[in-house]
């Protein structure tokens, strides 16, 4: 895309780097036995030397590594500048725990219950955690989902993901105490059925309400219980209704003033709304379920208009989400550590801008501990530090940030990577950004994808850009597969591209992987195709060596339809059905004996996206001086894409007898011979000379006798 874009006149800037930071490559270098930092370094040069060797045309000058403490000093400062907008908060929250990477995971980084790194099954901790205010932007980032150019499966993940209802929050008192349990609900006109309350397992007013409970050890089982279950699972189970009674806490239906219990029920998820419901099992399958599991009242009350009623019980109107805050912190090594610092006296305070970036400290003792602590914990000439702003003793924060936060806002740094005084460069981003087309996978919908459209609101609230969302055009690709599943080091399915590079070349290679299947979809990996492939450029390689090459002809009217579908089917990405074309291309030069340069040249341009090195030889073979790489694109005249081949009716003596499908042009006398020679026409004639030819050029002819 970008070497024909380029070819075609457009200021092209394809950059390359690493988010080398993070859980995998942190736990590749624990299985590899070695540290982290040496680690990198070891695949750093293995993924740019066979990134190199693979002949892609990336900006090189402009690589970035997201580990490079000159780069995360500036991560570093994003998350301080959230600091000081209130978008960044340190709370105490029941979070998501994966047991084998031993860290928080945020709610999109769990998969069907379990770490979608890992695949362990997540449980449940209570922990002091960073978080980013994204909530605040979910109308936003919502509604501008209907202006961007991207596959309507990946908006509607987004759609789904940030969950926007339109509803009331209700407010149901406690009998004989002040608290208040409030509750979200979409259906307010349902209020004079609501016979009961369910809390979620989490819900914090649980724990004020076990002094006056008469069942507080049963309770706490069933709660503890539900930490072992992830939010998914719970919902997955939702139809097998477990639950515990608040046994003398009861609450007020504020609509009927009539007391209502209280229960516990991991079918109920703290997440969703308040992490409390009025149960209305009239007009709810979940509540009837439960209802009818531990035997209480079922009220088919009459309807009211919900928006009346909410006023009129002191409720109010709202639009709530699903989407919940980003989750920021990670008990790792491995990652940026968070620019914060806590002091007695002064509260949390961020790292001054003159002292990042807070260098991530060298040890041997890096592993992750499990104990809801990183390992930058236990490394006391790491934390002890001052205070920024009284100076005096203070604590850092010793978690790292989600690496996620790295990549999701790398693309503005590679513009002005070598910069040191300021992380983006208003200038060059006004030039270049937003991405026109950004290419990626699937399983980044409501991860890196939903949180740069995030950053990018919060840059533009900042003034360092002037627009909101950072990709106009993103496209997904396909996966690869092989013997017939994805491709995965467990499985051991990988293709190492080293052997092909060095028995087949980098072409073959090229061209088998955007060959294989569209680029959108994928295929399925068969070292047999790549034969194809070779057998396909050794063909050209051969051609091209023996044609004698005449200067003089122009170019064939026949190859504008060939330049126009190639041009189109790179742009939709459509790489295989061009290449078939161009392959099509060639078996008629080698048919027709194809010889003229304008000819042989355009085949070459066209192929050239496709097969850098042999075209760049060829080029040259056929006595042009510059790289073809910077040639331009060939183009197409509006009145030569008429096709080469007509359809041409036959007649005897004005009666049609057949329709035979010719080349374009062809003499009289051609034509009367392919007629001749069709079984109809030969039948009509029964062995009679024609008198009269009569023939309308590319249309019809007319045999008369």
């Amino acid at each position: 895309m970008s070497r024909t874009k380029r070819m075609q006149g457009y200021d092209i800037f394809e950059p390359i780097g690493l988010d080398g930071f993070g859980i995998h490559s942190e736990n590749y270098a624990i299985k590899a036995g070695k540290h982290p930092e040496i680690q990198a370094k070891i695949s750093k040069k293995r993924f740019y030397d066979q990134l190199q060797r693979i002949g892609n045309g990336f900006a090189w000058e402009k690589r970035l590594q997201t580990y490079d403490p000159e780069y995360y000093k500036w991560t570093q400062w994003i998350f301080t500048q959230m600091w000081k907008r209130g978008l960044a908060y340190r709370k105490k929250a029941s979070v998501n725990w994966c047991p084998s990477c031993k860290t928080v995971l945020a709610d999109e980084q769990v998969e069907g219950g379990v770490c979608e790194r890992c695949k362990s099954i997540v449980t449940k901790k209570d922990l002091e955690q960073w978080f980013f205010k994204i909530t605040k932007y979910a109308g936003r980032l919502l509604k501008n989902l209907d202006k961007i150019d991207w596959p309507e499966h990946i908006k509607t993940a987004q759609r789904n993901w940030i969950g926007k209802s339109e509803g009331a929050m209700l407010q149901f008192a406690i009998s004989g105490s002040k608290e208040k349990i409030e509750v979200f609900t979409t259906r307010p006109d349902t209020i004079l059925g609501a016979t009961y309350m369910v809390l979620a397992p989490e819900h914090p007013l649980i724990r004020k309400f076990m002094g006056k409970t008469q069942n507080a050890k049963t309770i706490d089982a069933y709660i503890e219980k539900a930490k072992t279950k992830t939010e998914n699972n719970r919902i997955a189970e939702g139809k097998i209704k477990t639950g515990v009674v608040l046994k003398g806490v009861r609450a007020i239906n504020p609509a009927t003033k009539k007391e209502i219990p209280i229960w516990v029920s991991d079918y109920v998820i703290m997440s969703y709304g308040t992490g409390a419901i009025m149960a209305v099992p009239a007009y709810d399958e979940r509540d009837m379920d439960f209802a009818k599991k531990f035997k209480l009242p079922v009220v088919k009350a009459k309807l009211v208009d919900g928006k009346q009623i909410t006023k009129k019980i002191g409720g109010r109107t709202i639009t709530h989400y699903h989407l919940r805050d980003w989750l920021i912190s990670r008990q790792r090594y491995w990652g940026p550590p968070i620019p914060m610092i806590h002091c007695e006296k002064c509260g949390w305070q961020a790292v001054l801008e003159k002292d990042l970036p807070v260098l991530l400290p060298k040890t041997q003792n890096f592993r992750p501990k499990g104990n809801g602590r990183g390992p930058l914990a236990s490394i006391p000439s790491f934390y002890k530090t001052r205070c920024p702003k009284c100076k005096g003793q203070a604590v850092r924060e010793t978690d790292v940030s989600d690496t996620f936060l790295d990549s999701a806002w790398y693309f503005y740094r590679y513009l002005n990577a070598q910069d040191k005084k300021q992380a983006l460069d208003k200038a060059l981003i006004k030039k270049w950004l937003p991405v026109n087309m950004y290419i990626g996978g699937a399983e980044h919908t409501v991860l890196h994808l939903l949180y740069s459209r995030f950053l990018a609101m919060v840059f533009q609230e900042m003034g360092l850009v002037d627009f909101e969302e950072p990709f106009s055009t993103l496209r997904i690709h396909g996966l690869i597969i092989k013997d017939g599943a994805k491709m995965s080091k467990s499985r051991g399915n990988v293709v190492i591209p080293d052997k092909y590079l060095s028995d087949l070349g980098a072409d073959a290679l090229r061209m088998y992987l955007m060959f294989l299947g569209p680029y959108q979809e994928g295929g399925d990996w068969r070292d047999s195709g790549v034969m194809g492939i070779i057998r396909f450029l050794n063909r050209t390689w051969d051609y091209f060596g023996k044609v004698k090459v005449d200067s003089k002809k122009p170019i064939s009217s026949w190859m504008y339809p060939v330049i126009k579908k190639v041009t189109e089917d790179i742009e939709n990405l459509k790489y295989n059905t061009a290449i078939s074309e161009i392959m099509v291309t060639l078996r008629r030069f080698e048919n027709e004996k194809i010889n003229g340069k304008k000819d042989l040249e355009t085949f070459l341009l066209l192929l050239a996206p496709f097969a850098i090195f042999v075209t760049e030889e060829l080029w040259e073979k056929l006595g042009n001086k510059y790289s073809i790489h910077k040639q331009a694109w060939p183009k197409y005249k509006e009145s030569g894409l008429r096709s080469d081949k007509v359809n041409l009716i036959l007649q005897v003596n004005g009666k049609l007898r057949g329709i035979a499908t010719v080349r374009r042009g062809l003499t009289k006398e051609q034509v009367e011979k392919i007629a001749l020679g069709e079984a109809r026409v030969a039948s009509a004639l029964s062995n009679k000379k024609p008198k009269k030819v009569i023939y309308v050029q590319d249309k019809i002819i007319n045999l008369v006798v």
